[in-house]
């Protein structure tokens, strides 16, 4: 995706939602032809795979970009086509300003492959990756992580300003993946230009 997202260090939730974002994009490659797809699309198409996928439930399109570089660095390090170029900004059915190379090319290579022994890399790359989470980034339960960030909000309230409902919700979702408050609320507002509400 992004050379900043490329950067950040997978969590634990980055990684299961990026395995759930895979199968919604090689099912969209092969039935949709490689057509585009919105971020929220992408996870309602998703869900509609997995319905009872708590996780997957709580994901917002804001938190995407960290799951797509997931599907980037798996599609790369197997030398697939890029499955995530199908995932794109709602506003403008294109790539993010920070996407290389020819999409329309990306496209045509994505639908024309053949997706289905794919999935069978994806278990060992994601343990693999799981693997490389940092030991500090421990899960947490949801009201755990909901009072962790209540907290953290009340004493940063003027840091904590541009703060929407979707943005709250993927910051929770970064404190119980592991991350400390502060990172989460950094992580969450790099990414609001590029996959937040008003992309």
């Amino acid at each position: 995706m992004t050379s900043k997202l490329a950067a950040v260090q997978f969590t634990g939730n980055d990684i299961e939602i990026g395995c759930r974002l895979h199968e919604a994009l090689a099912h969209q490659a092969t039935v949709g032809q490689g057509a585009p797809l919105a971020y929220k699309d992408l996870l309602t198409l998703a869900r509609s795979l997995h319905p009872k996928d708590a996780v997957l439930g709580r994901a917002v399109a804001v938190g995407i970009g960290a799951k797509l570089a997931f599907v980037d660095a798996f599609c790369a390090a197997h030398g697939y086509p890029r499955l995530a170029c199908l995932a794109v900004n709602p506003a403008t059915m294109r790539p993010g300003p920070d996407y290389a190379g020819d999409w329309d090319a990306a496209r045509r290579a994505v639908a024309a492959f053949d997706w289905s022994a794919a999935a069978a890399s994806l278990g060992a790359f994601a343990a693999q990756a799981r693997a490389g989470v940092p030991a500090r980034l421990k899960p947490r339960k949801e009201r755990p992580a909901d009072v962790a960030w209540y907290a953290y909000f009340c004493s940063h309230r003027a840091a904590c300003a541009w703060i929407a409902q979707e943005d709250k919700q993927e910051i929770i979702n970064l404190i119980m993946a592991g991350l400390d408050p502060d990172t989460a609320r950094q992580r969450v507002q790099a990414a609001k230009p590029q996959f937040g509400d008003t992309a």
